[in-house]
């Protein structure tokens, strides 16, 4: 399988018909010449037949043998063509036969992250797979003997053993001295990139953020920091919420700690197709000690049915302490959660959807210029995105409000039961 026409001739010119060219003259012999040989096929007569053909589609067909390549680039930058591939050319494969995907991870999500994902939980959890299962093979660099640097005598960063240290601790994979060196030394050229082209760990391979992704060298960072950890609940601390009120009813609520310099992303609540009182009640379940509730500017927006603003109901269900955020266009309010994004610690279980969405979240491809649009791409990570962007605009360095927001804080404050 293949994305685009160009690519589709040069897989078969350097994959296949490379192959056949140079296939020993007695193999050959036995085969036979193929009686159609054009620029993206191969076909033998009888009593042999068959054929070995690259293809955009193979919907419609009978195929015994499958191989998709780069699956995971195809998934970010041509979603549609990777809904082709599952519905269609997947499909044509019958009982009995078999297909294969091999690629440089690009991000987690999609289908082959998810392919991928799936097929982690099946190992793990010892099961027995059908012929429908995928079975995962992942190839770590250390695995490759010649990636080594034996003769190196430079000295590693606290960085580099920290990393190390790390694989050994909770990976259980032990590293030469050489092989640490031949990494590092990959690491100055690849830079972030060496985390999805010499991975040491599935985990670590996915842990890069996809192309355009308005918080790839952010969330690079995050991974690399070990910002990813269980974090408990503090009651000393009050807990404070930012809120996405999006299209089609779409909420997102982050639930953050702030302890000294770290902002701690403890918890995350999203859903869509219920009311204000339904997350309320959410929220009233946890038993937070809550601070401040930050919401976008349309919190203030009247519903048309009733006359109200959201604002005015959360006020109505008991929710007090709330402020509402002025209104910044796209590209400002992420830089300002650019600007706060060291600060972030995540919690590694109840966060998961946040993280993800954050590293996915990026800009709009133009598939027929190659090139990334300005324009944000409009999805599910969106709404997560915003709900980050609701805290961006907010945050200051001492109050985490500007002035004329905390004197409102304190007029709007109000014993409620969050208290």
């Amino acid at each position: 399988m293949a994305h685009r026409q160009e690519d589709m001739k040069k897989i078969f010119k350097n994959k296949i018909r490379f192959a056949w060219d140079n296939l020993h003259p007695w193999l050959k012999n036995k085969i036979g010449e193929p009686n159609t040989d054009s620029a993206n096929e191969l076909t033998w007569p009888a009593p042999h037949g068959g054929s070995i053909f690259v293809s955009m589609t193979t919907r419609g067909g009978t195929v015994q043998f499958l191989h998709i390549s780069e699956f995971g680039y195809i998934c970010q930058r041509f979603p549609d063509k990777a809904e082709e591939i599952v519905t269609g050319a997947i499909n044509s494969v019958h009982s009995g036969n078999m297909v294969s995907i091999e690629s440089t991870a690009a991000g987690r999500e999609g289908y082959f992250y998810d392919f991928c994902m799936e097929a982690e939980k099946n190992k793990k959890e010892n099961r027995t797979l059908t012929e429908m299962d995928w079975k995962l093979f992942f190839f770590p660099w250390y695995l490759d003997e010649r990636y080594t640097l034996p003769n190196a005598d430079f000295l590693l960063t606290s960085e580099d053993n920290a990393y190390f240290k790390n694989l050994k601790d909770k990976y259980k994979i032990d590293l030469t001295d050489a092989q640490k060196r031949w990494y590092v030394k990959k690491k100055q050229l690849n830079k972030d990139k060496v985390y999805a082209e010499f991975p040491s760990t599935l985990e670590e391979a996915f842990s890069v953020s996809v192309e355009g992704s308005y918080y790839a060298k952010e969330m690079s960072k995050v991974y690399q920091e070990r910002r990813i950890q269980i974090l408990p609940y503090d009651p000393a601390v009050k807990v404070d919420t930012f809120w996405d009120l999006g299209v089609n009813d779409f909420m997102v609520i982050i639930f953050s700690q702030t302890v000294g310099a770290t902002i701690r992303i403890i918890d995350l609540y999203y859903n869509h197709g219920e009311g204000l009182a339904h997350y309320i009640k959410v929220m009233e379940e946890k038993k937070y000690r809550y601070g401040k509730h930050v919401f976008p500017h349309d919190i203030n927006v009247k519903d048309m049915s009733t006359g109200f603003t959201r604002k005015q109901k959360l006020y109505e269900l008991g929710l007090m302490n709330v402020i509402v955020a002025p209104k910044l266009g796209i590209e400002d309010g992420i830089e300002r959660v650019r600007a706060i994004f060291p600060r972030f610690y995540f919690d590694e279980e109840k966060t998961l959807k946040l993280y993800e969405a954050l590293g996915n979240y990026r800009k709009e491809w133009d598939a027929k210029l190659g090139v990334f649009k300005d324009t944000a791409r409009h999805d599910e990570n969106s709404h997560f995105a915003d709900a980050i962007r609701t805290m961006g605009v907010v945050w200051r360095e001492e109050l985490n409000l500007s002035t004329d927001e905390q004197e409102y804080y304190n007029k709007e404050t109000e014993q409620s039961f969050f208290s």
